[in-house]
């Protein structure tokens, strides 16, 4: 695990300056502790910060294969490296290392691009052929791992796998792209492949650019897709042992460590399973670490030590209070764009403790996103078959406004709220799901807005996800959906960045892409039953985790921003009302933001959410990476471990 950066000529050999790529890699030092290299000659510089995990001796990078006609620059962990090292020696290639960079670096020589559809990991890269002067920069199936580019006016790639990063070089420009700040809003991160400033991209997941020295940089290309296509002969039985084979080899793989090895464990299915798995693999010192809230509505802890005592691991937990609100600096700071999912805080101080204990994590992420186990999945599908009995002018007529007239019922329990549903219900299937995975909902995300933005829809993105599904079945849409981009755009960036922040490397065996394309086969029955999703995983599980874990109701990893707006003396409030970044902007309504907070003062609402997100989009405004040197260095931290 580590970070790479690089400039590169595109059109010729023009020397490129040694210390801007030094300058990016001192802006990564968290991603890589445990070394630096910089590769550079005419028209070429490519840099890596090194994070040991595999052969600590071996894979410096960057590296150059054995024939010389490959140089790479890589982040990431191929877990099935050692299957390819067998394959490589019958292609005559002689390894040196234990290292899957070695075996990476081999595979692209011989197949280039080819190569990427024999890759089982997460991972984003560099290389470079002098053979026919050709790059190739790629990206992992599910956008485990970052990349961020730019092409300067001159002709210059500058690539990295953090914002700051490129933005080191001085070669990005710093303008804010209105749109994306109204994405922002809505989804609480910029989606790929934009981010907040105009001209700087991502590189989606499961793409690549690929090009040659004096030709166009054309747009990148999908190297892997995945089709919702559940499969009808499929028994449920069948699918149960089939699971738990899957799921038990991606975690085995996912051990695969020269350093010490830890899990989250939140009490709920999914990192159980995880730490379920590594008890069957025959791992005896498991270390698991929790964090809780002393808000009860938002404490996993209990469950989570059930699962630990079940399993007999190492336990550690940590607890989140509304003190720790002072590291929103370092949240700005670690994520380097605006990025308003309350869980952010707790993720990073997780993080923070399993590395006190570890240096690699497994994790549960992707469980929710390849089951069908988000609530509203169960509530999509009712939406879709009220929507499927109602005439499409009716709907429109006379729905959807009965949804703006519905009072909105505050706190009421998820089938009172029936605003919400009915104003999806009025919309289009991709219109009610944008709305349903909305951080703020279209109506209040406008409000919030200055004029400037008026006729911007954030939506339109949901809405082409859902249409370019390849199925009519509204679970299965929002599944696609999600997948191209609540999970990459929000939880997998949430988990990158706060464990590299933390020099931890984090590792979803639940995303193994054989598992991953074997769950889009499941029909959607074997998902959501009832009121249950994730139901054919949690019946899988029936032999290993009791039935208070697997049917205890779905808790999120959130932080309770509605009582920290509300307590501990309005320090929240206050510090929103009294900072001027966000008001300076022009982004924002600042009159209808501080109505919004005196509401929410007062208790006429609930609108948490919307202010956290202008309170972290002043912080990204403001931030200072400092604020990440002094977090990493212990100076900021929390209130008691055990």
């Amino acid at each position: 695990m580590c970070g790479i950066a690089g400039i590169i000529d595109l059109h010729g050999t023009r020397d490129i300056d040694r210390r801007l790529v030094d300058k990016m890699m001192d802006a990564m030092q968290h991603r890589g502790p445990d070394g630096k290299g910089i590769h550079v000659e005419p028209g070429l510089a490519f840099g890596h910060r090194r994070l040991a995990i595999v052969d600590l001796a071996g894979g410096i990078q960057p590296f150059t294969s054995s024939t010389g006609k490959t140089v790479l620059t890589y982040n990431g962990e191929i877990y099935n490296h050692r299957a390819i090292a067998k394959d490589l020696a019958k292609e005559g290639r002689t390894l040196t290392t234990r290292s899957d960079t070695e075996v990476l670096a081999e595979l692209v020589d011989l197949r280039g691009a080819d190569a990427l559809a024999d890759l089982n990991g997460m991972f984003a890269f560099a290389a470079w052929s002098p053979r026919d002067n050709s790059f190739l920069l790629a990206r992992d199936r599910l956008g485990e791992k970052p990349l961020y580019y730019h092409q300067t006016r001159d002709g210059f790639l500058v690539f990295a796998s953090e914002f700051d990063a490129l933005m080191a070089a001085g070669l990005a420009p710093d303008q804010i792209d209105p749109s994306a700040v109204a994405d922002y809003l809505f989804y609480g991160y910029v989606p790929d492949p934009k981010t907040i400033y105009s001209e700087v991209y991502k590189l989606p997941p499961g793409h690549y650019l690929k090009f040659q020295r004096g030709g166009p940089l054309r747009p990148a290309r999908p190297w892997w897709s995945l089709t919702q296509r559940p499969e009808d002969q499929l028994t449920f039985e069948d699918a149960q042992a089939e699971l738990v084979t899957l799921l038990d080899r991606a975690v085995s793989d996912q051990m695969m460590a020269d350093v010490p090895l830890a899990a989250f464990l939140s009490g709920g299915v999914d990192s159980s399973a995880i730490v379920s798995a590594m008890a069957q693999s025959g791992n005896d010192k498991i270390t698991t670490c929790a964090m809780g809230f002393d808000d009860p509505s938002y404490d996993e802890r209990n469950p989570a030590r059930t699962v630990a005592q079940l399993f007999g691991t190492q336990h550690q937990e940590q607890v989140v209070d509304v003190d720790n609100a002072s590291l929103l600096p370092v949240i700005a700071s670690v994520y380097g764009e605006p990025f308003a999912d309350t869980s952010a805080l707790p993720t990073l101080l997780l993080c923070q403790l399993a590395r006190k204990h570890a240096t690699v994590a497994l994790s549960g992420d992707g469980g929710d996103e390849i089951f069908a186990g988000y609530e509203r999945y169960q509530g999509i599908l009712r939406e879709a078959q009220v929507r499927d009995m109602i005439p499409g002018p009716l709907r429109t007529g006379l729905v959807a406004p009965l949804g703006q007239l519905y009072p909105p019922l505050f706190g009421a329990p998820h089938p009172f709220r029936l605003r919400t549903a009915l104003q999806s219900i009025g919309e289009s299937q991709g219109a009610g799901y944008a709305r349903a995975v909305s951080a703020v909902v279209p109506d209040r995300c406008a409000a919030l807005l200055s004029g400037q933005m008026a006729d911007y829809r954030p939506q339109t993105l949901i809405e082409a996800a859902i249409d370019k599904a390849d199925t009519d079945d509204p679970v299965l849409q929002a599944q696609a959906a999600d997948l191209a981009t609540w999970l990459p755009g929000r939880m997998l960036v949430k988990v990158d960045r706060a464990s590299m922040a933390n020099s931890l490397e984090v590792r979803p065996p639940l995303l193994d892409h054989r598992l991953v394309e074997w769950a889009a086969r499941l029909p959607r029955q074997f998902k959501v039953k009832g009121n249950n999703g994730k139901h054919v995983f949690k019946a899988a599980l029936e032999p290993r985790l009791p039935d208070a874990i697997l049917y205890r109701r779905k808790q999120g990893f959130g932080a309770p921003v509605d009582r920290w707006f509300r307590d501990a003396g309005g320090t929240l409030l206050a510090d929103l009302r009294g900072r001027r970044a966000w008001k300076d902007s022009g982004y924002f309504d600042v009159d209808h933001v501080l109505k919004t907070a005196t509401r929410h003062e007062k208790g006429q609402a609930h609108h948490g959410q919307e202010l956290w997100s202008v309170l972290m989009f002043d912080a990204f405004l403001t931030r200072q990476s400092a604020d990440r040197s002094r977090f990493i260095a212990g100076e900021m931290t929390d209130r008691g471990s055990s």
